[in-house]
């Protein structure tokens, strides 16, 4: 994101159009991927000329860059929630809950960052191989403690958060898919939670 030369911070009205093209970034990357989207055509969206758009952002990868960003922070928040407190299934079921939940109310961020990883992750490796693998690496330490001492039964913890991210992201990854199944009309949401808490109970409990 740009800032004033004097490093002053955003103006309101700077904000919300900053948030503007944000979202207008969002809807066209996660509709044509990073390859297929232009900077016409997310100015198109947010309602904004061209050259206003670029008064914000300098090119189509600062804005992709800043979007990941963001998402990156918010896709890891669960992860980083789960904790030695309480029960350790019952964590791991929040975790499975709080993903999914994600999945419903962030679809186009979701499908955002899987067609970031179908064409290879150039762009987001070092935040793959940087601070989401060192997160997984900690909390797979924890998983692994849980294993240990008995609290659930033995799994591999690096799996079992795939596992984790596949079962719940694929309602938003594959949306039109399931809605061509269950119809259009109908909520997957509540069966799906209640199906892998079903799931993971039955795996991890003692």
């Amino acid at each position: 994101m740009r800032q004033e030369a004097n490093g002053k911070a955003q103006t309101r009205i700077q904000k919300e159009k900053t948030a503007r093209i944000h979202t207008a970034a969002l809807s066209v990357f996660a509709a044509q991927g990073f390859r297929g989207a232009t900077l016409d055509a997310i100015a198109l969206e947010a309602g904004m000329s061209k050259p206003n758009l670029l008064y914000y952002f300098e090119s189509k990868e600062a804005i992709h860059t800043a979007l990941i960003d963001k998402l990156m922070q918010t896709w890891l928040d669960p992860l980083r929630e789960l904790n030695d407190e309480g029960e350790p299934l019952d964590n791991i079921l929040n975790y499975v809950k709080r993903k999914l939940q994600m999945s419903r109310d962030y679809p186009r961020e979701s499908r955002l960052f899987a067609n970031e990883i179908l064409q290879g992750a150039t762009r987001i490796q070092h935040l793959l191989s940087g601070e989401l693998k060192q997160l997984v690496n900690e909390k797979s330490k924890l998983i692994q403690r849980w294993v240990m001492t008995g609290k659930i039964r033995d799994v591999d913890p690096v799996h079992l958060i795939f596992s984790i991210w596949s079962l719940t992201q694929h309602y938003a990854d594959f949306d039109a898919q399931i809605q061509a199944v269950v119809g259009a009309d109908t909520d997957p949401y509540p069966d799906a939670e209640a199906y892998l808490t079903t799931l993971f109970s039955r795996m991890l409990q003692v």
